[in-house]
């Protein structure tokens, strides 16, 4: 049976760190802020703004909340974000996504100062995943990394098989294994053989959005499972992309959903707050 690597416990601690240099950046004068942008009621897009909030309040960020309309424009919301980008009080700008139709997301995203740019979705902060060279990473790989740190997960020569090539989770996470010495393999929707691929994975990260895709006869005996899928199962209860229940006897060490990766994600939007100010 595998070793649950348990999200929660290691954002605990990671947030404590967090907090302790939140209180030394005050002492000096500093604030801290992180601004949260979302358009329209998407119910999701609400759970994850409050958690957020939730999370700033932990550890003593201030948090600006900016709930606008569903019929908000385009220049309205860049507009409101350039504002942001001038504001002293603000390190950290935030717009949840996804946003609507109307409104071109990559546009809204290059708006943003790369400078406050605390998901790292600016073009700019991309450049500097590639070359190894950052302030900021995109949240829920970096909190990844944090995990199998926290475990004493060695990346270094292992075989990564990242399922899923999106630009928030997949290449970036490609990115870090290969930064941390992984052999570093992205497969997607279109790769022929996707069990013969995930077999020889020593560590294996599903990012696809898919209930349950991975199953057992697709995992290598031993091998650490990562499972970043965030849905719902038949019952409507909330699961990965991985079948947990079979998958876990296989495995060496996997992350359960919920508990997992989501409680870093947010670990590390906090974490990218305090590193805008230290810089």
């Amino acid at each position: 049976m595998a070793v649950i690597i348990d999200g929660k416990e290691v954002a605990r601690e990671k947030r404590e760190q967090i907090k302790a240099r939140v209180e030394e950046l005050k002492k000096q004068g500093k604030s801290v802020g992180l601004a949260v942008i979302i358009v329209g009621e998407n119910p999701a897009s609400r759970v994850y703004v409050n958690n957020k909030k939730k999370g700033c309040l932990e550890v003593g960020i201030e948090s600006f909340e900016y709930a606008l309309p569903e019929s908000t424009t385009e220049e309205e919301l860049k507009a409101l974000v350039e504002k942001l980008n001038n504001d002293d009080r603000v390190n950290g700008i935030l717009c949840q996504l996804p946003l609507p139709k109307h409104i071109n997301e990559d546009a809204v995203i290059n708006t943003i100062s790369p400078e406050k740019d605390v998901d790292a979705f600016h073009p700019q902060n991309v450049g500097h995943i590639m070359i190894g060279d950052y302030t900021f990473l995109p949240c829920t790989p970096a909190g990844i990394m944090e995990m199998l740190k926290f475990y004493n997960i060695s990346v270094s020569g292992k075989k990564c098989v990242v399922i899923g090539r999106s630009n928030i989770v997949g290449k970036p996470m490609a990115m870090l294994l290969l930064k941390e010495n992984g052999t570093v393999e992205i497969c997607h929707s279109r790769t022929e053989n996707l069990k013969n691929e995930t077999l020889s994975a020593d560590i294996l990260v599903a990012a696809v959005g898919k209930t349950k895709f991975v199953t057992e006869d697709m995992v290598k005996q031993g091998a650490v499972v990562i499972d970043v899928g965030m849905n719902r199962d038949e019952d409507g209860k909330l699961c990965g992309d991985v079948d947990f229940i079979n998958v876990e006897k296989k495995a060496s060490y996997i992350t359960p959903v919920p508990g997992g990766v989501g409680p870093m994600t947010i670990t590390m939007l906090l974490e990218n707050t305090v590193r805008a100010v230290e810089k």
